[in-house]
């Protein structure tokens, strides 16, 4: 396998990563390409030794493998050493779209950050991972990508042993929120503005300076979050080291879409207090920048204006996202001039889905097809907002509504049969569940079916 690459990270001072090579695994064995992406990256996912370049056994030339440093905020609580503890950066890829890609091997062995971890992944955040991410991707979501996944031919340990395996994940940077805190912390003042000056360069280049930095990273994460919460998403793990400065959504772990619409959905099994609902992803994305814009201070020759300055640029986080949610939602609701006056109509449907437990996905989607008064126990309410709803419509609005609302997405319940079968031996959910969600706006009635009541998911899990 040959793979050009044009690697940038790699040449940033050294106390950004560590110097790591995968750790070779027993028989690696390949159950999903992406060829579209490849054929952007220009790289050949059948030649011979593919398997074995995607389980980390082989080295291609060209690459500088390496762990990434970063600290973080999870769950609220500071941990000053974070960093890469189950994936490796190959390197970097300038596609044939001039855009520049880290290639990562996720769940690759252990490295000096795994912190007595084993650094491998099992089967199912591998493919959860997979699934989601081309599925967000679909969906027109910024989201880091699945290139290939492996299985390994060795297990893993969790509470059981299980199948390992590893996903090779393409982001245009793996450069979090936690590795701008990692540097301030220490008051690693020059790591810190090498760090800014290769993020503006590679993501910002028309930022001038640290302000215009966090004002550009701010404006991208609100319209990112403010697509999670128009899809219904649940990240699950918003901590500062998940907040990808590049406004792509990263790090798959225990996510989930939401089903019967509640604005406190929460799945994942290790958010007891449920600091990540789906309802607090907007101000939990705005404390994430108050973060980012306190790791920047210690650049400023005005430390006292600086906070003057950030803090008002964190303040406006909630008009930018506001404004992006609102042109969201309006589109959902086939609405091309969305105002103020619209607020209402929006929070009222939620309201009336909430109550009701209508299905998310299944109430948007049918809203275009009329259909949608089936989704709910009170009809006289649904008619009665529906009359409202009328006059707001666009004269193209079925257009608009087939645009912003999908048909299919990654189910949980379907998911997690795609996992079962596939720790079986059994890939063929797998594949036909991927084929399904990376065509979202074509109707697939089996794949669009809600869950029955006994496959309902209630939690998710990280896999680490």
């Amino acid at each position: 396998m040959k793979i050009t690459f044009d690697n940038s990270y790699a040449a940033l001072p050294a106390q950004m990563f560590t110097p790591q090579l995968p750790t070779p695994v027993a028989s690696p064995a390949i159950f999903a390409r992406n060829d579209a992406l490849a054929a952007t990256l220009g790289i050949d996912l059948h030649a011979p030794d593919a398997a074995q370049v995607f389980a980390g056994n082989h080295i291609p030339d060209g690459a500088t493998p390496l762990a990434q440093a970063y600290a973080g905020h999870q769950f609220g609580h500071w941990n000053p050493q974070l960093g890469d503890g189950r994936a490796i950066l190959l390197g970097e890829v300038i596609g044939s779209d001039n855009i520049r890609r880290d290639i990562q091997l996720k769940g690759s062995g252990p490295t000096p950050y795994s912190r007595s971890g084993d650094g491998r992944a099992w089967l199912g955040p591998v493919m959860r991972e997979y699934l989601v991410s081309e599925a967000m991707h679909a969906m027109g979501v910024p989201t880091t990508r699945a290139l290939a996944a492996v299985t390994t031919g060795e297990d893993v340990y969790r509470e059981t042993r299980l199948p390992g395996a590893i996903i090779t994940r393409v982001a245009q940077s793996h450069i979090r929120v936690g590795t701008f805190q990692f540097f301030a912390a220490r008051r690693d003042l020059d790591a810190l503005r090498a760090l800014t000056d290769h993020v503006i360069a590679r993501h910002y280049p028309d930022a001038d300076g640290p302000a215009a930095l966090l004002d550009a990273v701010i404006a991208r994460y609100a319209q990112l979050v403010a697509h999670w919460m128009g899809l219904g998403f649940v990240h699950g793990v918003m901590n500062t080291d998940n907040v990808s400065i590049a406004g792509e959504t990263i790090d798959y772990g225990p996510c989930a879409f939401i089903d019967a619409f509640s604005h406190g959905a929460v799945y994942s099994a290790i958010d007891q207090q449920g600091r990540y609902a789906y309802a607090n992803q907007p101000q939990i994305a705005a404390w994430n920048m108050a973060q980012f814009a306190t790791a920047l201070i210690p650049l400023m020759d005005d430390a006292d204006k600086a906070v003057a300055d950030f803090t008002a640029a964190v303040h406006n986080f909630a008009p930018v996202y506001g404004k992006a949610w609102l042109g969201v939602f309006a589109a959902k609701l086939g609405i091309a001039d969305p105002g103020s006056k619209d607020m209402p109509l929006i929070t009222d449907l939620l309201a009336l889905m909430e109550q009701d437990g209508a299905d998310f996905t299944a109430t948007f989607a049918a809203l275009s097809g009329g259909q949608a008064r089936d989704q709910f126990i009170d009809r006289a309410a649904f008619d009665a907002w529906s009359a409202r709803w009328e006059p707001r419509k666009a004269p193209d609005a079925d257009r608009i509504m087939a645009s912003a609302n999908p048909q299919i997405i990654p189910r949980n319940h379907r998911v997690e049969a795609a996992i079962s079968a596939g720790v079986a031996g059994d890939f063929a959910p797998f594949d036909a569940l991927l084929a399904a969600v990376t065509q979202p706006y074509q109707a697939n009635p089996d794949f669009a079916r809600p869950p029955l009541i006994d496959e309902i998911v209630t939690r998710t899990f990280c896999g680490t």
